[in-house]
């Protein structure tokens, strides 16, 4: 069951060896690898050369330190787990839901699509049901399910509200913001304020106060304003060209001051339809890898087939896998994705050009610094949890392990 599956705790504590694949390292990709996994955890990675003994092992064949199970993945490439700082839901669950086992299916699905660790995104809603459901949201955190909340609305401009129901907006009052943080737990990570709005700088002070990630979204601001809220304290860009002003040749806006500074993380979309090719590229140079989050902002429909799917108070058609808002005064607006974030890695190096390291620090690193996680995900490295994709060679899924355990076995396991 999906809820079982997405504990992701080893159920034998044997050594694993995962040999012959190309590894995702921090200092780049190394070919012929070895992963060592004991437990839950990462105990070694090395490529063959400095491999004791400098000779390729079998499957069946004895661990040096002891006893092993050799997995061969030669023609694979094995890059550290996917973390995704914004996501709405999946698999036909919806983190809005304050549902327990609705939430744990969206986790079981974007897990066995290579992510495992997320942040769970709300909607635009009543502050008190929005409190409600981070009173969920925060149990699932505590019990190692997520690794925080994401505040997306209700503090954003009605003139760029996207999927965002118009008459639950409201101005970012600082206490309004404290009560969601409050009813967090100590779990809330981010929440995306328009910072031009009444109260929008004195929130995402609190906010850079309490620890908790300022973004700028969803949002009117000029150039100049936004400068404002990023010597305030906001370190990222939600969606970055999405629900924001375009850039202009007079009017640089948000997104200028965005990419431009680099205390700022911006967030991408790449899943061909919130963004040309030519426009992620282009982030990527004024920006630099080291300052890109791959996201999702997947919905319910993620991992699911076109139809009708809920998204917080509001109906969402998918067809050909685009999600639209089907009803009332946002009618026809893009209403987040329907993308996993495997499908992220594959189309940024086929068809953005990316390289294989500049993917994983968006799709991994990245994301996981800037969460506080990169001690123990983001990177195969020893000591850190035995988090890992296996992609084959078109960069297709192959395998998913969490924790030690495999939520997708890759071939011959």
């Amino acid at each position: 069951m999906a809820q079982q599956q997405s504990a992701g705790r080893p159920s034998d504590p044997r050594r694993t060896v995962l040999a012959g694949a190309r590894i995702a390292r921090p200092s780049g990709v190394v070919d012929d690898g070895r992963i060592t996994v004991e437990g839950s955890r990462i105990a070694d990675v090395r490529s063959r050369d400095k491999d004791r003994g400098g000779h390729n092992r079998r499957r069946g064949d004895r661990h040096p330190d002891g006893e092993a199970s050799v997995i061969d993945l030669t023609g694979h490439l094995i890059v550290p787990g996917f973390v995704d700082m914004h996501v709405h839901g999946g698999g036909g669950g919806s983190f809005s839901s304050a549902d327990r086992e609705e939430c744990l299916t969206a986790i079981g699905t974007h897990r066995r699509h290579g992510t495992t660790s997320m942040l769970a995104s709300t909607v635009t809603g009543d502050l008190d049901d929005l409190a409600r459901q981070a009173g969920v949201l925060a149990e699932l955190v505590e019990d190692g399910e997520l690794a925080g909340i994401h505040f997306e609305g209700p503090f954003i401009s009605a003139h760029r509200c996207g999927a965002h129901q118009p008459e639950l907006l409201r101005d970012p009052d600082p206490a309004d913001v404290r009560k969601l943080v409050d009813a967090a737990r100590g779990t809330a990570r981010m929440m995306t304020v328009a910072p031009e709005l009444p109260g929008g700088l004195a929130s995402v002070r609190l906010l850079a106060d309490a620890g908790v990630i300022a973004a700028v979204g969803h949002t009117d601001s000029s150039y100049d304003a936004t400068r404002e809220a990023i010597d305030a304290g906001a370190t990222v860009a939600t969606h970055l060209f999405n629900a924001m002003p375009a850039l202009g040749h007079r009017a640089p806006g948000p997104v200028t001051a965005l990419l431009e500074d680099e205390r700022v993380t911006v967030e991408l979309i790449n899943d061909g339809t919130h963004l040309h090719a030519a426009v992620l590229q282009m982030a990527f140079r004024a920006a630099g890898a080291e300052r890109v989050a791959f996201i999702t902002d997947a919905m319910g429909a993620a991992g699911m087939t076109d139809g009708m799917y809920p998204l917080g108070p509001m109906r969402v058609e998918v067809k050909d896998g685009v999600a639209r808002i089907s009803d009332g005064p946002t009618a026809g607006s893009i209403a987040g994705s329907t993308l996993t974030l495997d499908r992220a890695f594959q189309r940024a190096v086929t068809v953005d050009g990316l390289t294989e390291d500049q993917v994983v620090q968006a799709l991994s690193a990245n994301p996981a610094r800037l969460l506080g996680i990169d001690d123990r995900a983001g990177s195969l490295e020893p000591g850190k949890d035995a988090d890992l994709v296996v992609l084959d060679a078109g960069y297709g899924l192959a395998g998913v392990m969490r924790r030690g355990e495999w939520l997708v076995p890759p071939p011959g396991v």
